[in-house]
């Protein structure tokens, strides 16, 4: 049992770890702002606090009146961590408020709203703050730890559970391994009623009422799981309430990237405004773009091969400037908009293409190349390193386009190429 537990656990950790490396290999990386989750967990009948969304200040009051507690949550709304820690560009600090004074709401708004937020997760400009979530307090009995998650260890869904919540699952994990239960899920059957009780009555709601309502929070938080193709579903804390309710206090979702075919409606939910331009253009072409702050500009197919070439360039005294992953179906527009965003960037002074053709054909690659240089009518030094499928057609292809393309055997030779040419 411990031994399930541990692999696990492993998982949940890996799943938060390697979210950014994971997702650079897929079509898309969908972020939804904590009011956005909220709202997916009350329409599929999970309980959540009241709250209201302000935009403008002078939606304050309005917001304000469709609450009514004793005491409220003000939250700015980016997608960062450490919110709470956070200050902003005009001075004020922390991004997450407390307060029972109703009239002290719109103060702590106005700090907030418009203004950069930086925390420890944001660059050293902050996040423009562009929503504020203000939110009913709930009166907290107990914490409670939920994560409904697909396991690769298991091959399929997995429920994780705790009467710890609250805090770090991983240090429960490790401390206090008995109040960690996993249970295994048949993807077909679900959270079924026997399956519920059992975990709610270990997570310790012990009232007939509450363990009931308890049982209906989680049913309702697979169906959530499968209705929107989940990757996670992380609930810390899931609280009981001291006038006896189940509420669901904080919630972080990931999502299956390759389900956006099935989910459009929920994919269009994606606010764009923090990501980088580059990466949004990318992905409207099925290329995934990571910008960095060096000048070689990298197109590759692979997350492996990116993250080798960037290593490589690195060792041979260079600094990548962005991490462009062209796909393994790559088609010939798709290379000529990669070249495209890379030659708008004013930092990238040389292209360095190192592509394996394993499923892509390097012809198709190669074809790109030269349509897309003469077209753009790139001014930069571009070095091509090919191997695989079709690469000795291919190479006849850049050799016969006249075009100056500087050719490598091998990843080392080409990362010192482009080394030399950022310094010709």
């Amino acid at each position: 049992m411990l031994r399930v537990l541990s692999r696990s656990m492993r998982s949940t950790q890996l799943l938060r770890k390697t979210t950014e490396i994971v997702c650079v290999s897929s079509t898309r990386n969908l972020n939804l702002m904590e009011y956005q989750s909220k709202e997916l967990l009350r329409d599929s009948g999970v309980s959540v606090q009241n709250f209201a969304i302000v935009d403008d200040l002078t939606k304050t009051g309005s917001a304000l009146a469709k609450l009514h507690a004793d005491e409220y949550v003000i939250k700015a709304q980016v997608l960062a961590g450490g919110r709470g820690k956070g200050w902003f560009d005009n001075g004020f600090k922390g991004g997450v408020h407390l307060t029972k004074d109703r009239n002290a709401v719109a103060n702590y708004v106005k700090n907030m709203l418009g203004h950069r937020l930086i925390t420890k997760q944001t660059s050293k400009d902050g996040i423009l703050v562009q929503k504020i979530m203000i939110a009913e307090s709930v009166e907290i009995a107990r914490e409670t730890y939920l994560c409904i998650l697909m396991d690769r260890q298991h091959n399929g869904p997995v429920l994780i559970a705790s009467p710890a919540g609250g805090m770090d699952i991983e240090a429960v994990a490790a401390e206090r391994p008995e109040q960690i239960k996993t249970v295994p899920l048949d993807i077909y059957q679900g959270i079924n009623d026997e399956i519920a009780r059992d975990v709610c009555v270990f997570l310790g709601f012990s009232r007939p009422d509450v363990l009931e309502r308890a049982i209906y929070e989680l049913k309702n938080l697979w169906k959530l799981f499968v209705d929107i193709d989940a990757l996670q579903i992380e609930i810390n804390p899931l609280v009981e309430t001291t006038d006896e309710q189940v509420v669901a206090v904080d919630a972080k979702i990931a999502f299956d990237d390759n389900a956006q075919f099935r989910q459009q409606d929920l994919f269009a939910l994606e606010d764009v405004s923090e990501k980088d331009p580059r990466e949004v253009d990318a992905s409207r072409f099925n290329l995934n773009y990571i910008g960095m702050d060096g000048n070689i500009g990298c197109l590759v197919n692979g997350a492996g091969l990116a993250m080798a070439t960037m290593d490589i360039i690195k060792l041979n005294g260079g600094s990548p400037a962005n991490f462009l992953d062209v796909g393994g179906g790559v088609k010939e527009d798709q290379v000529f908009q990669a070249f495209r965003i890379l030659s708008e960037d004013p930092k990238v002074k040389v292209i360095l293409v190192n592509v394996f053709g394993g499923i892509v054909n390097c012809t198709t690659i190669a074809k790109g190349i030269v349509a897309a240089s003469r077209n753009l009518g790139l001014k930069i030094p571009l070095v091509v390193r090919l191997e695989g499928t079709n690469v000795t057609e291919a190479k006849k292809v850049l050799a016969d386009s006249g075009l100056p393309i500087v050719t490598a055997n091998n990843l080392d030779e080409a990362a010192r190429k482009a080394v030399i040419s950022v310094k010709a």
